[in-house]
């Protein structure tokens, strides 16, 4: 069996387009012109130490040091009393907290 179109005429649509506005491949006068930014070895030293993230090493390796030294004073104590032993806890708690914000931030992109 062979298709039969239906005499029914279909109604084209014909929508209006609005013309594309002129695209210049030149910029316009208003923008600056960074290609010549003086600043720029300053911007990718500063990329460069933020992806290298050399501050929080730093902190975390004046932190570790200052773990050490705490800990080997504290354990060197004969009698250690509850304020001693008060101030080795808080220093290794916040260990634990810059460890934690070291590890849960992330360079950004």
């Amino acid at each position: 069996m062979a298709f039969v179109e239906d005499d029914v005429k279909k109604e084209e649509v014909v929508e209006e387009t609005t013309p594309a506005p002129a695209v210049s491949a030149e910029p316009p006068a208003t923008m600056k012109d960074f290609s010549q930014n003086p600043y720029k070895k300053w911007i990718y030293l500063a990329q460069a130490v933020d992806s290298w993230r050399i501050w929080p090493r730093v902190f975390l390796t004046v932190y570790i040091i200052l773990v050490y030294k705490v800990t080997t004073w504290f354990m060197g104590l004969p009698v250690p009393n509850l304020e001693q032993s008060g101030l080795v806890s808080i220093v290794v708690g916040a260990g634990a907290a810059w460890f934690g914000l070291y590890l849960g931030s992330s360079p950004r992109k």
